[in-house]
């Protein structure tokens, strides 16, 4: 006779992070948000904000920690968190430790790609938005998604 695994997937709260607001309705809710966690970080972190379907956020998780100019993300880190979560809907922000907000190639593609399996999961990526130096890029804002 042969065993099988029986698995249960929860969420553990790591910690509680305090934020001004209770919904996102705009990129400079999010920005606020995120602006906070990632003001200080010398590599390329990549959050994730997750959305019920009113907006108000459900879960904030670090998705990937990377170098000084690039960060592994793939739709299977960012989406794991989402469907655990309930989420309605997504929104992506990274820093740019160098300070500038330019979108690279690679932020393009990894907000395509998340988009696209978004479609397929029923979960919309809303925004991908850049932080350096104080400042923020939005891809929506700016016609970019």
């Amino acid at each position: 006779m042969k065993r099988l695994n029986v698995i249960s997937l929860r969420m553990v709260r790591e910690s509680t992070f305090p934020y001004k607001t209770d919904k996102i309705r705009c990129p400079e809710d999010a920005y606020k948000l995120v602006t906070e966690y990632l003001s200080d970080v010398d590599r390329e972190y990549c959050l994730l904000i997750c959305l019920s379907i009113r907006n108000t956020i459900t879960a904030l998780e670090v998705v990937s920690i990377g170098t000084l100019d690039a960060a592994l993300v793939t739709p299977r880190e960012v989406f794991k968190s989402a469907i655990l979560s309930n989420s309605a809907s997504i929104i992506l922000a990274h820093a740019h430790p160098s300070g500038d907000t330019t979108p690279s190639q690679e932020d393009l593609e990894l907000t395509e790609r998340v988009k696209n399996a978004g479609e397929i999961l029923g979960i919309e990526l809303l925004d991908h938005i850049i932080v350096a130096d104080g400042k923020h890029f939005s891809l929506r804002e700016n016609g970019l998604m």
